[in-house]
């Protein structure tokens, strides 16, 4: 079962660097991190001619999960569209979610010349790519018009103006309950929490020996940085300031970690997944009574419990802090020296950035059809509610509430993200101080930006 539609990214050259300069991967603490690194010799192995291939993680396939299988069928109905109406063929090739998200093969074919011609690209990968070079320019293929309806879903996807990326969804998160759990322990909804005090309180009171009060992602990754983040920016917190200065080591990061920290030691919060991250499944066995997941669980509710009772309610926040969620999504992109660097990044503004009717409606279809998100294109999300995507008590609440207050997904290169990563599994499993973490992290962070070379990280 998908997790999370953006439940990975790496990073890191800029146009200007060499086309050989990619990126290598490396395992490290459990989670994908990557490193610049100079590949000499082999330029791009990338054969010319032929089809082009769209690496992806849905399709096409089969699987026991009608959600899966619907979204399989909208990227073959996708491709299939396109081939019946253009000369240059596009074939999809599958990888499994595990390998896409955090295995070798996605750097490692970038990093011998044999990366594929159009890919799924998160947030935290972007810089990855871009500063490798193998981003091709999308602007010269978009109407202003198009750039226009994106708006403010574009700001991590460009540089210099220029989109590199093109969003297909976009995933707020929220904080997902049981309604069967939260009523056996009397409480209404009235008692919905609004700030950390009081989801503590209540996360204790529906904690039992086999169910968790409240659920926090454990497993270190790009993931789970994308959900502490928010806890962090309500505080007034940041990795870096508007300036790009070192921000981290600071009131709003110690009390964050602090509160993920303090679920664990109390025992409201497990160290391990329940029900080994099958979020459905655990709810559904009364494993669970809170669980921080995104909006991507919808469509997965839908099709595996469509009679589960469930709500979803905005992250709570610290005192005198202010709501903010993460929002995540993924994005098409064409490689810079694939095969036809041109026609792909004609594919993924037909398939996704037209002003045309087909490629808004595509849009609508993923985002209320395939899977349940909100649009990034103004235009897509008019439409998707008014053909009802959004009438659902819990689409409308994403969408009216919850996704108002999202900031975008940081677009940090591995570096910064493994030093918040060890920071955050340091003081919430580790029970290390939370000030030390703090302070270790932003000296890693800081040595690291002095040297950086690339696109802004903010």
């Amino acid at each position: 079962m998908l997790q999370h539609g953006n439940e990975a990214g790496h990073p890191a050259t800029s146009p200007g660097v060499p086309r050989r300069r990619v990126l290598t991967a490396m395992a490290g603490a459990g989670a994908a991190v990557a490193s610049p690194a100079l590949l000499t010799g082999c330029g791009t192995a990338q054969a010319k001619g032929g089809n082009l291939q769209f690496w992806n993680f849905y399709g096409p396939q089969r699987s026991p999960d009608p959600a899966i299988n619907a979204q399989s069928k909208w990227f073959v109905d996708m491709v299939d569209r396109w081939n019946a109406t253009h000369k240059q063929q596009i074939d999809l090739v599958y990888l499994p979610q595990p390998t896409y998200l955090n295995g070798f093969k996605l750097p490692s074919a970038f990093a011998t010349g044999e990366g594929p011609d159009i890919f799924m690209l998160s947030p935290g990968d972007f810089l990855r790519y871009y500063n490798g070079g193998v981003l091709e320019d999308l602007t010269p293929h978009m109407e202003q018009a198009a750039i226009d309806d994106f708006g403010s879903a574009l700001d991590s996807r460009k540089v210099d103006g220029k989109v590199y990326a093109l969003p297909m969804e976009i995933e707020p998160l929220a904080m997902f309950y049981s309604r069967s759990i939260w009523e056996k322990a009397g409480l209404s909804e009235a008692d919905i929490p609004t700030t950390w005090d009081q989801m503590l309180d209540i996360g204790d009171k529906l904690r039992s020996r086999t169910t968790a009060g409240l659920v926090f992602e454990t497993n270190p990754g790009y993931y789970q940085n994308f959900t502490w983040y928010p806890w962090m920016w309500q505080g007034g917190g940041d990795v870096l300031d508007a300036q790009g200065n070192v921000a981290f080591d600071s009131k709003a990061t110690r009390r964050a970690l602090s509160f993920w920290q303090d679920a664990v030691r109390h025992g409201i919060t497990p160290r391990t997944l329940p029900a080994a991250g099958d979020v459905i499944g655990g709810f559904k066995a009364g494993n669970v009574a809170m669980w921080q997941q995104g909006i991507w669980q919808v469509s997965s509710f839908k099709a595996f419990a469509p009679d589960y009772e469930y709500g979803v309610f905005k992250l709570p926040v610290p005192d005198g802090g202010e709501y903010v969620t993460t929002l995540g999504g993924w994005s098409f992109c064409a490689n810079a020296q694939g095969r036809n660097p041109e026609a792909a990044a004609e594919f993924c503004v037909w398939a996704l950035g037209s002003m045309k009717d087909d490629s808004i409606d595509r849009m609508v279809d993923w985002c209320t059809g395939a899977k349940s998100d909100v649009a990034p294109r103004a235009t897509a999300l008019e439409r998707g509610a008014a053909k009802g995507g959004y009438d659902s008590e819990i689409m409308r609440k994403f969408k009216d509430e919850i996704f108002p207050g999202g900031r975008a997904e940081p677009r940090y290169p591995p570096v910064v993200y493994k030093a918040i990563s060890d920071a955050i599994q340091g003081t919430m499993l580790a029970g290390h101080g939370v000030d030390g973490a703090a302070e270790r992290a932003a000296r890693s962070i800081e040595a690291y930006t002095k040297s950086y070379k690339g696109a802004s990280l903010i």
